[in-house]
């Protein structure tokens, strides 16, 4: 049975730095981990022992790793501001593959821009999210109808959806990360306009 421990995932795992996960084990493909959650990308401060949640993460995290290979062909997830992308790179970088997948869907960026951003040769596809799940936006981004994947269960899923998401190719915008930084608007408030 395929365990995290042999994985591009493991020393995520080991940093403590998946949390919150909706999904976390073997998929139903032999050799493959699947992982459905937050990658935290800054811890806060700790005093003592307290466990403190991290100061923000990649959130809605939608990836699967192939045992015994040291990369991440696919990672789809959610940034609260497109400035994150930076950090998403520092504590990532390592692990995705130049050639890999990456959607990132942001909170701060126009809603009619798709971007392509490439940073120490790791292209991002940077797509806006408002008010909607990463996973629903996946599934209309592939034309995936929900009726596709209804008797799967959540590995099964994850396989179906990762397996149309690899090796998307887009036209987006070529933008820096500098330039994104600049054209991103301020984060919205999440819980603005929710009833009580």
């Amino acid at each position: 049975m395929t365990t995290i421990e042999n994985t591009a995932l493991n020393r995520l795992a080991q940093e403590g730095r998946l949390l919150n996960a909706v999904f976390k084990g073997p998929t139903t493909k032999p050799g493959r981990y699947g992982f459905r959650g937050e990658i935290a990308l800054k811890f806060q401060a700790q005093l003592a022992d307290e466990k403190r949640p991290p100061d923000y993460s990649m959130e809605q995290v939608l990836t699967v790793v192939e045992e015994g290979k040291p990369t991440i062909p696919v990672l789809v997830g959610y940034l609260h501001s497109f400035a994150y992308l930076g950090d998403l790179i520092n504590v990532l970088g390592d692990l995705l593959e130049p050639g890999g997948t990456h959607i990132v869907f942001c909170n701060n960026i126009d809603l009619l821009a798709k971007y392509k951003v490439t940073i120490n040769g790791i292209t991002f596809e940077v797509l806006p999210c408002d008010e909607s799940t990463v996973w629903k936006e996946v599934l209309e981004l592939m034309g995936i109808e929900k009726n596709d994947i209804k008797k799967l269960d959540s590995a099964g899923k994850l396989d179906y959806v990762l397996d149309r998401v690899m090796g998307l190719s887009t036209s987006y915008e070529p933008i820096s990360f500098e330039q994104g930084v600049e054209r991103m608007e301020p984060v919205k408030n999440r819980n603005e306009n929710r009833p009580v």
